[in-house]
């Protein structure tokens, strides 16, 4: 790679990263006016600084960490989280980048699969029940639906034999992948929210019963990173629903990143639309959700589809 690809990916990283603050802010205002109250509205004009502040306030506090923890797991997971999840963004689909990653897909899923060591290595590093528990339920979450978005993203690949996010983007015709599989969609969106610990799926945080889950033993800058690493997860699984089955291509004289950012905030705001409106699962309907349910369906679906285009190939 050259150094004016690296200068892209460094100033795409700072974007995501500010995208991220501004994104917790929507989500808190959005909450509020859910719940029938004011979010943050204190902080400047109506409340626009406060991501900044609470960032401040955060990676200045004193870094605590507890007494009989493993010290260089506790501080590297974090870290750990937070870049690959701005790995993932440089599966970017723009028009205007020189360069793309020709096996995205195969990229996006070795890396989202490393994100449940991150998750997994902060609870066992705490050395806490209740970090290791959370932990523990998180990749077990993790890995049950990784398995129905493989099988989903099988669906797209028949239709645009390629793995890169860039060919998949300009496949779309007329109509949308996403209403040629309207159930295959809906899957890929509740299994997104269940890879991101999102609720109603939040079970590696459940306050009630985990007392915040596996970052419970985290504060200040660690507890940040953690907390960024989830926000710029959601806004990259949000872009790829989008590329996958959402369209693509220009709107009048609107470029593509324009109704593509327009597109990814809305699926984003889907999530905390959810978050404000369903009750947490039990985690044994969660785990049953995907391999008694969300499992049979995608792999009946596929069956039926590759039988399809064999007769369509025949003919």
């Amino acid at each position: 790679m050259d150094a004016s690809f690296c200068g892209v990916g460094l100033v795409s990283y700072i974007c995501v990263l500010l995208g991220v603050a501004f994104f917790t802010l929507l989500e808190r205002k959005g909450l509020g006016y859910f719940q029938i109250r004011k979010g943050p509205n204190k902080v400047g004009l109506m409340g626009l600084p406060q991501p900044l502040s609470d960032a401040a306030k955060l990676f200045t506090k004193e870094l605590v960490k507890p007494t009989l923890a493993n010290q260089f797991a506790y501080f590297v997971a974090p870290v750990m989280g937070l870049v690959l999840a701005l790995l993932l963004w440089q599966l970017y689909p723009s028009d205007s980048l020189a360069e793309h990653f020709s096996w995205g897909i195969l990229f996006f899923l070795c890396v989202s699969s490393m994100n449940v060591y991150s998750t997994l290595l902060a609870g066992w590093a705490s050395n806490s029940k209740y970090a290791l528990l959370g932990a523990i339920r998180a990749v077990a979450q993790t890995i049950s639906y990784e398995v129905s978005l493989v099988l989903i993203l099988l669906f797209v690949l028949f239709v645009c034999p390629s793995f890169s996010f860039m060919d998949v983007k300009e496949s779309h015709g007329v109509v949308w992948l996403g209403f040629l599989f309207v159930p295959i969609s809906l899957v890929w969106f509740v299994s997104c929210i269940a890879e991101t610990n999102r609720a109603p799926f939040d079970f590696a945080e459940g306050e009630s019963e985990l007392v915040s889950g596996f970052n419970i033993e985290y504060s200040g800058g660690g507890f940040a990173l953690i907390f960024m690493a989830e926000y710029a997860n959601i806004l990259v699984m949000s872009l790829f629903s989008v590329v996958l089955f959402f369209g693509a291509g220009s709107v009048g004289s609107l470029s593509w990143d324009f109704v593509m950012g327009v597109k990814t905030l809305f699926v984003a705001f889907a999530f905390i639309w959810v978050r404000a409106t369903l009750p947490r699962f039990r985690y044994d309907l969660l785990m049953g959700l995907t391999w008694k349910s969300f499992l049979p369906l995608a792999l009946g679906a596929l069956v039926v589809v590759v039988g399809v285009m064999f007769c369509v190939v025949l003919v």
